[in-house]
């Protein structure tokens, strides 16, 4: 693949970096971020971030060559899996620092159009904590999603084998959505062996019809950022 349409910004030289961002084709970037914490017996640590960086990834090509995908901030906030080693967390401030200082490198850089895109629920509760400060700083269009909100009930009652198949089983933890999702997108980190409950239920062609669904609204998502018509609405600087 030419530097002209990779998707990953750090395969990127600095000098292909500056001729595309100069070109003007580069209008949107993509900053993912996960975490790394326990995903019972039968998934990975890396899950959440792995995840949310393959579903970047994936959108991305969709758009090439004009969206770019940051590398992922690969802790969250996970101190309810703390009993847990193995498990990283990141203290709220420490996250909410990082993740700022990453979206203000790529507004430095250019980007007019940052989706931070998320890959671990205990993220959300932080991040909504401060988000209008967030826009208030970099005077953006800067959007925050986690990946499984483009799902609707009825995704979940098409896909979903076990449980009440309602929206709020999606993401889950551990659970049928995401090993259908690991499933699909790296078998080679799922001990099917050890599953259970609803998550034995799971597999990789229903992980992969997830992830179509997925790629196709978060692409629908992105174009309507580029296009002007999803816009973050900056709350106002008071008198």
């Amino acid at each position: 693949m030419s530097a002209g349409e990779e998707t990953n910004l750090a395969r990127l030289t600095r000098r292909e970096f500056a001729e595309r961002m100069a070109s003007g084709g580069l209008h949107a970037c993509i900053v993912p971020v996960g975490a790394t914490e326990q995903h019972h017996a039968h998934l990975a640590f890396g899950n959440d971030w792995r995840s949310v960086f393959y579903i970047a990834q994936r959108t991305a090509e969709r758009l090439r060559p004009h969206v770019l995908v940051a590398p992922a901030v690969m802790a969250g906030v996970s101190e309810h899996h703390m009993k847990h080693p193995g498990t990283l967390t990141l203290r709220p401030a420490t996250f909410l620092a990082v993740l700022d200082d990453v979206v203000h490198s790529m507004v430095r850089a250019g980007f007019a159009n940052v989706l931070v895109l998320n890959g671990h629920g205990g993220n959300n509760a932080p991040v909504a904590g401060v988000w209008d400060q967030l826009l208030r700083l970099h005077q953006v269009n800067l959007q925050f999603l986690s990946y499984w909100d483009v799902l609707n009930a009825q995704d979940a009652a098409e896909l979903l084998r076990g449980g009440s198949r309602m929206p709020e089983d999606l993401p889950g933890h551990a659970g049928e959505f995401e090993t259908a999702l690991a499933s699909a997108a790296f078998p080679e980190d799922v001990r099917r062996d050890a599953a259970t409950g609803t998550a034995a239920l799971a597999d990789a062609d229903q992980g992969r019809e997830f992830l179509r669904r997925i790629v196709e609204r978060l692409t629908a998502y992105l174009r309507e950022m580029m296009d002007g018509t999803r816009v973050a609405e900056v709350p106002p600087f008071y008198p």
